[in-house]
């Protein structure tokens, strides 16, 4: 867990006085929030994160984002492994901050800890609260086809993501945006919105709004399962996925035994997949249609790219990897790997 606290400040800004905060959160995402608090003025009086792990081939102890970022600007940092544990709960208090914000964190805290300081905890949830209450809500925005998303910041409560919605702040999603690049512009938009919010708080103007019910699915944790391809799916739904689990932890398929990661793809109709190949010095079109293709099977192969069967629609795989290989575009890796029409790609 990642925490900031800040002791009231001797000086005073333009808005207003500044008040102890804190800030939970999990890597990168909450780099730009910790980053914003600093640079509005707030002083942070400690940063809460967890413990530093092995990395790399040399398994050296590494530390969190957050935590580089915390030691940059002289904050203290603390590292439980449990928040629940009495002498976390009991270290936090020292601090006597007046507000905790928490971001991403992934553990639920106590209602010690909740109710710890004047303000309580503020969260910056990178969803559109009621919709994807969880620890994934980003990937699934995409996953389901959302075309806007967005960060919410609330007053946390003992639920799931289910406390009194302060600010939002709506984010479109792009036709082709990844996990990773909605990440980046929630995690800039989030850092903006708690500041705002944190400015509300003091200043005694935010209002606050119970939710409804939520209209989604909860968000769950993403695992690399969920990255394994269902064929019979639409193309529609795939290439979703495939947006959605780039960068982590990736949307995959399986041939002779390997496995195949697909970083990027994109839907076609099956009328469309048509494609150029190249016999001898002439070049043709040939309208592949697998019509009666097995959902999995190749139905077209040119220079950059090839087709494969889906349950409705083709999907036209545009960069891949293989095992212990770096990320390639299709045209690198066909000059490698042999791929024809009529192969066949399953889960295995």
């Amino acid at each position: 867990m990642k925490c900031l606290m800040m002791k009231k400040i001797k000086t005073m800004r333009k808005e207003g006085k500044n008040e102890n905060h804190s800030l939970w959160e999990l890597p990168d995402f909450s780099v730009g929030t910790l980053e914003a608090l600093v640079e509005a003025g707030h002083d942070v009086c400690l940063a809460v994160t967890q413990p530093d792990k092995p990395k790399g081939r040399g398994k050296e102890m590494q530390f969190t984002p957050v935590k580089e970022a915390a030691v940059k600007h002289g904050i203290l940092v603390y590292q439980p492994k449990r928040v629940r544990d009495p002498e976390c709960v009991e270290e936090l208090r020292k601090y006597n901050a007046d507000v905790m914000v928490v971001v991403a964190f992934g553990q639920i805290l106590p209602k010690e800890i909740l109710e710890m300081t004047p303000y309580g905890c503020i969260n910056v949830h990178a969803s559109l609260l009621p919709k994807y209450r969880g620890a994934a809500p980003i990937q699934w925005a995409i996953i389901e086809g959302e075309s806007v998303t967005g960060v919410t910041t609330m007053q946390m409560d003992e639920g799931l993501d289910t406390g009194d919605m302060i600010l939002k702040t709506e984010i479109p999603i792009a036709e082709d945006e990844t996990g990773e690049s909605l990440h980046d512009k929630l995690a800039e938009a989030g850092a903006a919105l708690c500041v705002k919010t944190l400015h509300a708080i003091e200043n005694k103007t935010a209002v606050f709004e119970k939710q409804p019910e939520s209209p989604t699915a909860y968000a769950k944790m993403l695992t690399k399962d969920l990255g394994n391809i269902d064929w019979a799916k639409s193309a529609v739904q795939i290439e979703r996925l495939v947006r959605g689990l780039n960068s982590w932890p990736s949307a995959y398929t399986h041939r002779d035994g390997k496995v195949m990661k697909i970083w990027k793809a994109l839907a076609k109709p099956q009328e469309e997949c048509a494609e150029q190949t190249e016999l001898g010095s002439e070049e043709h079109t040939a309208q592949k249609t697998g019509k009666n293709a097995m959902p999995g099977t190749v139905v077209s192969v040119a220079k950059d790219s090839f087709c494969i069967q889906t349950g409705d629609g083709v999907l036209r795989i545009l960069e891949v990897q293989m095992p212990g290989k770096k990320r390639m575009d299709t045209g690198s890796f066909l000059r490698g790997y042999k791929v024809e029409e009529g192969m066949v790609f399953g889960r295995e």
